[in-house]
C-alpha cells in the first residue's frame, strides 16, 4: 500500500463545494469558548459535507487565526452563521423544518447508537459549553436528546471528538453520494 499525494484525492475545490448536494445537518456550537474546538468542528463539518456551523453566544466567529489554526480554511467551505444564543438559532431551524437534538447526558436522552436519522428530513445537533454542556434552556427547545454512551470514569468528552462522532453518526445512515 502507498499512501496518497494529495493531488490524488481529487478533493473539491471551495466553489464546488458550495455548489455540492449536503449532508443535512447543522451543527450548533453553544457557548463553546475554544477557537481550537470550533475549527475542528469546521474541518470535520467540510470532510462530511454538512449543511452548515452555526455559532452561537460566546462562541468565536471567522476570521480567526485561532479557529484557522485547527480548520485549515474550512471555514471557508462550509457555511456559517452568528447568533446571539442557541435558542435563537432553533427558532430560525424551527421555522426552516429542522428536528433539533441537544448532544447531552439527559432524562430521557436517546443513545446514539439506538438513534437512526431518517433519510427525508433535516437535522441540527446542538453541542454544548465544555464546562457546563448545553444550556437547560436550549435542552427545553429542543425534540430530544442524543447520548454518546461512555464506559469510563469521565462523563464528557471534548466538544470537537463528539462532533465527529455525531456527525459521523449521521453520514453514516444518511449515505450521501458524491
Amino acid at each position: 500500500m502507498k499512501k496518497l499525494r494529495t493531488i490524488e484525492m481529487n478533493r473539491l475545490s471551495v466553489d464546488e463545494f458550495k455548489q455540492a448536494k449536503k449532508l443535512p445537518l447543522i451543527v450548533v456550537l453553544d457557548d463553546v469558548r475554544s477557537m481550537h474546538n470550533v475549527g475542528s468542528v469546521f474541518r470535520t463539518g467540510d470532510a462530511f459535507r454538512i449543511e452548515a456551523v452555526y455559532l452561537c453566544g460566546i462562541t468565536s466567529t471567522p476570521p480567526s487565526a485561532e479557529i484557522h489554526k485547527t480548520a485549515l480554511g474550512a471555514e471557508d467551505s462550509v457555511e456559517w452563521k452568528s447568533f446571539n444564543s442557541a435558542v435563537d438559532a432553533i427558532k430560525e431551524l424551527k421555522e426552516a423544518g429542522y428536528n433539533i437534538y441537544s448532544v447531552e447526558q439527559a432524562h430521557g436522552s436517546t443513545m446514539l447508537q439506538n438513534f437512526k436519522p431518517a433519510f427525508d428530513k433535516k437535522y441540527a445537533v446542538i453541542l454544548g459549553n465544555e464546562v457546563k454542556g448545553v444550556h437547560q434552556e436550549v435542552i427545553d427547545a429542543s425534540d430530544g436528546c442524543l447520548e454518546i454512551p461512555q464506559f469510563g470514569t469521565k462523563h464528557s468528552m471534548n466538544v470537537s471528538v463528539t462532533a465527529g462522532i455525531i456527525i459521523w453518526h449521521f453520514a453514516k445512515n444518511m449515505v450521501l453520494v458524491p
